[in-house]
């Protein structure tokens, strides 16, 4: 027996070396200035400059314009002709880092126990060092919104980086908003218990709107009194009501959509941002009255309803565009980790369906940035602004071209290394011989 628990013991320190040694080391602060030239350069504001000259240094952008005799190249030099520069491509909504492999419930710490729970901050359980997260570096996703999960409420979000040591390494903006799941006045049959499958009205709807109303009622009233005795969750809620923290609204249907935007007004709640809309099309004129952003569900997923145009997931985002409605892109729904990767393949769709292909890279780069409160700082590539951005022999919303050859993080050159790179690399040398 002693044998037994000791092989198992040394078994298990060898597979946790294993999995330490195999983790990507962060990239170091930029030392020198870094220039770029040649490329062809995609702002990300719906410009472009051809045969650009982008210079940074200390992780700013410190030049980008069109390359000319009175602009001298300084420091590193990276000759880029023939590739495109794009700044960092950024993914709302995400459970990246929360969880790793969906069959080992040890791993997953994307929702916490409790329906009303404002006060949990995803933030302090984002694993920095996750093969997941590191994964989506070559593919140009430099930036992420780490989203918990669950409940009415799930609590509060967070921005970060994807090449750190630790989650306080990894923030770029701490609890930018708090995430509100809003009923559905349809529910799924459970099977498993005998019902129906398929959809029929939910019979408790307005019920369930009436508690989530209630809590948050006595929430602004917590916060706007004495705030005795004192209550954790109502205080977590007081930037939403103050306006410096934005509410993130999950929901789907026009009517629900219409019901969460009005109700959540009347209570004062000042910056609403809607998540998924698959039906926003149908309240544009709601939308655009109260200023409304919306972060539109992955373009690669099937109809809703049997009446759907084939391709509506594909064009919605255009049609919010063309509508003048500030629109990005988020990746939630089934694999959405391992999904996120393919962020710039969403837009590239749009691009299929008629959309511009700069206006498509702002949905996941200065849209976004907009939308998440981060845009002066990340987004576009601008003077100022910090230098996240990447090379790509291609066109990077083609999942064909979409090839890097350099990454940076506030200036800082990351390893597009990853666990999948390695395999390849291994397989590709076994079967050349």
């Amino acid at each position: 027996m002693y044998t037994f628990i000791k092989n198992n013991i040394l078994s298990l320190v060898v597979m946790l070396c294993a999995i330490a040694t195999a983790q990507q080391t962060p990239a170091p602060k930029q030392q020198e200035t870094i220039t770029i030239t040649g490329a062809t350069a995609h702002i990300g504001n719906g410009t472009l400059i051809e045969n650009s000259i982008v210079i940074f240094k200390d992780g700013k952008l410190i030049t980008v314009a069109k390359a000319s005799p009175e602009i001298t190249p300084k420091g590193k030099i990276i000759n880029a002709k023939g590739k495109h520069i794009y700044p960092g491509f950024i993914i709302p909504n995400s459970t990246l880092g929360l969880g790793e492999i969906a069959a080992v419930r040890a791993t997953i710490d994307q929702d916490e126990i409790g329906t009303m729970i404002p006060h949990v901050r995803s933030l302090i359980a984002y694993n920095a060092e996750s093969k997941i997260v590191e994964s989506m570096r070559p593919n140009g996703v430099l930036l992420a919104q780490i989203t918990p999960r669950g409940g009415t409420i799930s609590g509060t979000s967070s921005i970060v980086q994807l090449d750190a040591w630790n989650w306080e390494d990894a923030a770029v903006k701490i609890d930018d908003g708090i995430h509100l799941n809003w009923p559905s006045s349809f529910r799924q049959g459970r099977w498993w218990l005998g019902e129906p499958r398929g959809f029929s009205p939910n019979k408790k709807y307005m019920q369930q709107v009436e508690q989530l109303k209630s809590f948050l009622q006595n929430a602004k009233a917590y916060n706007a009194g004495n705030k005795t005795p004192k209550n954790i969750p109502f205080e977590a809620t007081a930037r939403i009501f103050n306006g410096t923290q934005k509410l993130y609204i999950h929901t789907q249907a026009a009517r629900e959509i219409t019901d969460a935007i009005t109700t959540l007004k009347e209570l004062g709640i000042q910056q609403l941002v809607l998540v998924g809309g698959y039906q926003a099309n149908k309240t544009i004129a709601l939308l655009k009255k109260y200023n409304v952003p919306v972060l539109v569900r992955r373009t690669h997923s099937v109809p809703v309803n049997d009446d759907d145009d084939y391709d509506f997931s594909y064009k919605l985002p255009k049609i919010l565009v063309d509508n003048g409605i500030l629109t990005g892109l988020e990746n939630s729904g089934q694999m959405e980790r391992m999904n996120s990767r393919n962020l710039p393949f969403y837009a590239g769709q749009v691009v299929g369906q008629g959309l511009d292909k700069e206006k498509a890279l702002q949905l996941i780069t200065s849209n976004t940035a907009k939308i998440l409160g981060i845009d002066a700082a990340y987004g576009t590539l601008e003077t100022g602004k910090s230098a996240t951005l990447f090379i790509s022999d291609g066109d990077a919303l083609d999942m064909r071209t979409n090839k890097l050859s350099h990454a940076f993080i506030d200036g800082r050159e990351i390893s597009l290394e990853t666990h999948q790179t390695i395999l390849y690399k291994r397989y590709m040398d076994k079967y050349s011989k």
